[in-house]
């Protein structure tokens, strides 16, 4: 079974990663700054990075590889762990893949734009039920695939 790394120090879809990772016997892995207490994921391995910009993305990567999966909203680490081979999920159950990370990054560039000129207030929308429930089939569907080899 693929290994399943969280990108987790804002990842609202933790303890559904966990549930479906259990199911299919996956190790699932939480990347973090730190603020995950243990206790709460008994089922996963968690690691905490020292504070910097990027040393959560930097331990995923160093980590992750085909057959693994990455879970997170950012779309440079999206584009990284593409690089690396892994299949990358959004917490919204937005697929990245190789033909679709291109334009996540010029929208993240663009958006990024807007904002400081001051043209957008860069407000994200809100995580609703759906979401979650859209994550929850993406993830159960791609380790059924993997699982099948």
């Amino acid at each position: 079974m693929p290994r399943i790394f969280v990108d987790a120090d804002a990842c609202p879809v933790k303890d559904e990663a966990l549930e479906i990772a259990d199911r299919y016997g996956a190790e699932l892995v939480l990347v973090s700054n730190g603020g995950i207490r243990p206790s709460r994921y008994p089922g996963a391995r968690i690691v905490v990075v020292a504070e910097g910009a990027d040393a959560a993305d930097d331990r995923i990567i160093e980590e992750a590889g085909p057959r693994d999966v990455v879970i997170t909203a950012d779309i440079p680490l999206a584009a990284r762990a593409l690089e690396r081979g892994a299949t990358v999920l959004g917490p919204t159950g937005r697929p990245f893949t190789p033909e679709t990370i291109g334009t996540a990054l010029s929208m993240r560039a663009f958006k990024q734009h807007l904002r400081e000129t001051g043209e957008s207030k860069g407000y994200n929308a809100a995580f609703t039920a759906a979401d979650r429930s859209r994550f929850r089939q993406a993830l159960d569907l791609l380790l059924r695939r993997l699982a099948d080899g």
